[in-house]
């Protein structure tokens, strides 16, 4: 079939790049917005635009927040689904609380795990959550949606598809088929450094797209091979899911002798205990921390087994001056506060494995650091763009001498992922802006609430794209450029400036403000924007020029000159 083992990687890049590269778009752009996933929750929910704080007294604060919470509806029905017993009408068995917050949260995220009473399995618990603000315990509204932190970043690594995890599944078949692609475009490109360098914008729009292709795979090549990479090891809990499937004995096992390793109770004692001051212990772990030469805040608290006399309180210090995913837990009896454990030193083994995870999930404080993982994103982006672009331009002349339509659905698929997947995320930002602040109550009963219509215009705006370029797309199969590109550019642009002024309108933070403020939160998220909207429309500019310049009648399929690299991308 393939005369060399170059042909058949250079099939395999091509093929593979183009099946999952609509996939990868998602992952690699949703990826990059989530680097700041805080900050945009900030411009999505005003009330919670003020400066970060720390973890708050659980005695004084927390304590009444756990003492009033309950399971959500949504948890309690599918724990009905899943075991089939009745739900009691108010659970009161609490397993575990928790509360969890960074250097850039300014409210704090707190839940609680409820046991399914009857139920003589652990796994059967009911769980609730609640957003509050840390200065004062007061929630915020259930339906409000954290747009960075509850959407884009739950996209790019699972598609927001979690029926049986399916969406987690195909980025994971993806980003191994993208570590192929990596290996496979770097054989094919053999003159390695000579087309790092090179990029010919003023040539056609084939060759220019392959130099910047070729410019932008291996500048950030190896960011993509790491982030390929340890997104594989971080889910690969789910894919190899030997633990809680196959090994699930053993498993049940292992936790009971790292309790009795540990000191750290597996089960319940089913005698009522008392909670001690976890304010006393909170402040204990700090003095340990600091007496080891690393004083810091507390990131994460949790109760385990609360109210019984097994139950314990767990402090972790928050990692963000590091980056490998550590906490340095210290763990205390919750009814006399008496140092249970601390933590030892992890193994080589977990330290790289927290080592990598934490570059992944980059929880630290580097500024500069966080802006070169977003501008590692967005070159995957480009690259994958190019990729798409010089494919379409490769072939679709043949194809209008063919009649096929190949061409035309592959460029407007292009275009939805592209520039569609843009105007998707403008438009769940202009619905954040739009939507009133409660539901009203002229709305019909059942209505969906806030946080679900926001999603239902992030996916409406997509469909209503993809229509607009499979419209659009009828010059491609004669040949020539659709106009759906220059179009959606415009419309993003168009988008970009509205979402910036409704901000402005509906919440009055317009940029003078958060700039002469220094409120870099909502002022980097509109700057951003901004740059988006200045950027599509330079590109819709450059595509009208294109447009307007083009020959009315196809040129040849082939030129006398064509570098052997571009012929080889079949």
């Amino acid at each position: 079939m393939f005369q060399n083992a170059r042909q058949a990687l250079t099939w395999l890049h091509t093929w593979f790049g183009l099946a999952l590269g609509f996939v990868l778009m998602v992952v690699f752009f949703f990826g990059a917005l989530s680097v700041f996933d805080r900050e945009i929750d900030r411009w999505a929910i005003p009330q919670s635009r003020f400066a970060p704080q720390p973890m708050p007294s659980f005695d004084k604060v927390l304590r009444p927040v756990f003492d009033s919470m309950q399971p959500t509806p949504e948890s309690v029905e599918a724990l009905r689904t899943k075991t089939g017993l009745p739900m009691p009408e108010r659970f009161e068995t609490i397993q575990r609380l928790g509360a969890y917050t960074t250097h850039r949260d300014p409210v704090l995220g707190v839940f609680a795990g409820f046991e399914l009473p009857g139920s003589k399995d652990h796994d059967d618990v009911a769980w609730g959550n609640r957003t509050i603000d840390p200065r004062t315990g007061a929630a915020l509204p259930d339906d409000r949606l954290k747009v960075g932190s509850q959407f884009f970043y739950p996209l790019h690594y699972s598609l927001n598809f979690h029926w049986k995890d399916l969406g987690t599944w195909i980025v994971g078949f993806a980003a191994l088929m993208m570590l192929v692609a990596l290996v496979s475009g770097v054989v094919m490109h053999r003159k390695f450094f000579r087309e790092f360098f090179t990029f010919r914008p003023t040539k056609s729009t084939q060759r220019s797209a392959l130099d910047l292709h070729n410019m932008t795979g291996v500048l950030a090549l190896p960011f993509h091979f790491f982030f390929a990479f340890t997104g594989l090891v971080i889910f690969a809990g789910i894919y190899f899911p030997v633990a809680h499937t196959q090994l699930n004995p053993l498993h049940e096992l292992h936790e009971k002798l790292e309790a009795a390793e540990t000191g750290l109770p597996h089960e319940r004692a089913g005698v009522p205990a008392p909670l001690a001051s976890v304010d006393a212990m909170v402040a204990e772990a700090q003095r340990r921390w600091a007496s080891q030469g690393m004083a810091g805040d507390v990131g994460f608290l949790a109760l385990q087994h609360v109210g019984d006399a097994n139950g314990y309180v767990s402090v972790y210090r928050a990692g963000t001056d590091r980056i490998a995913l550590v906490g340095n837990g210290i763990h205390f009896k919750a009814s006399t506060g008496a140092l249970l454990r601390e933590d030892p030193p992890h193994s080589a083994v977990n330290s790289v494995n927290e080592f990598l995870t934490g570059l992944h999930l980059q929880h630290f404080r580097h500024w500069l650091l966080r802006w070169m993982y977003v501008l590692g994103g967005l070159m995957g982006c480009v690259c994958i763009a190019t990729g798409f672009v010089f494919f379409v331009e490769k072939r679709k002349k043949q194809h209008a001498k063919q009649s096929s339509q190949g061409a035309r659905a592959v460029d407007a698929l292009a275009t939805t992922t592209v520039t569609g997947m843009v105007l998707a995320a403008l438009g769940i930002l202009i619905a954040n802006r739009l939507l009133p602040d409660a539901v009203p109550n002229s709305w019909p009963v059942g209505w969906p609430n806030r946080g679900s219509l926001e999603q239902y215009a992030f996916w409406a705006t997509w469909a209503l794209a993809l229509g607009h370029a499979f419209w659009r797309s009828a010059p491609v199969a004669q040949g020539r450029m659709s106009p759906a590109w220059r179009e959606q550019c415009w419309a993003i642009a168009a988008l970009a400036v509205c979402a910036v002024v409704l901000n402005w309108v509906t919440t009055g933070d317009h940029l003078i403000k958060t700039l002469s403020a220094g409120y870099w939160p909502v002022a980097g998220v509109d700057l951003f924007i901004l740059t988006g909207a200045a950027v599509a429309l330079l590109a819709a500019r450059k595509l009208t020029q294109r447009a307007q310049g083009a020959p009315a009648t196809p040129a040849r399929a082939t030129h006398p000159r064509t570098n052997p690299t571009e012929t080889a991308h079949a």
